[in-house]
């Protein structure tokens, strides 16, 4: 936790490492809940990254290399939805959109049928049965980004 005067109790959970390693993603996750359906809305805050300034939910998630996830970036003005599958990434859906830097915005990934919101509006729905067993629930960044997540409610939909 660090203090960030802008979240709703200063308080928020933070990735800050700028360790330079490639292809790493920090992730915390949420262990009491395990879900196949599960809605997620949060808060997140890009603050720093010269490389990426990204971050998102995790959904599904069975292993650190298993899981879905909805990322979105400030330096590339995206948001993806993407499958990790043995520890390698693959694009399933996503969209360009302006993502500020240093400004709260909220992300949603709910349901069998994975849809995504980015801050309170529907950008787009996909489906895939690549994990169709519950998982995990989790914060995502990139190893390069600082990003802060804020608000944070997760609601199992089964």
């Amino acid at each position: 936790m660090v203090e960030d005067p802008s979240a709703s109790d200063r308080q928020v959970i933070a990735q800050t490492s700028k360790d330079p390693t490639d292809y790493r993603f920090p992730l915390a996750v949420y262990r009491p809940t395990s879900a196949r359906n599960v809605d997620v809305v949060l808060r997140f805050k890009p603050v720093g990254g010269t490389i990426d300034q990204a971050g998102g939910i995790v959904v599904r998630l069975t292993t650190p290399d298993a899981y879905y996830v909805v990322r979105a970036n400030a330096l590339e003005d995206n948001v993806r939805f993407c499958c990790m599958v043995n520890g390698k990434r693959e694009l399933l859906d996503g969209t360009n959109i302006k993502v500020a830097s240093n400004e709260c915005t909220g992300l949603r990934a709910e349901g069998d049928r994975v849809t995504i919101s980015f801050d309170g509006h529907e950008l787009f729905s996909t489906m895939d049965s690549t994990f169709i067993a519950p998982g995990k629930v989790g914060l995502w960044a990139l190893v390069h980004s600082v990003t802060h997540f804020d608000r944070i409610a997760i609601t199992p939909l089964e």
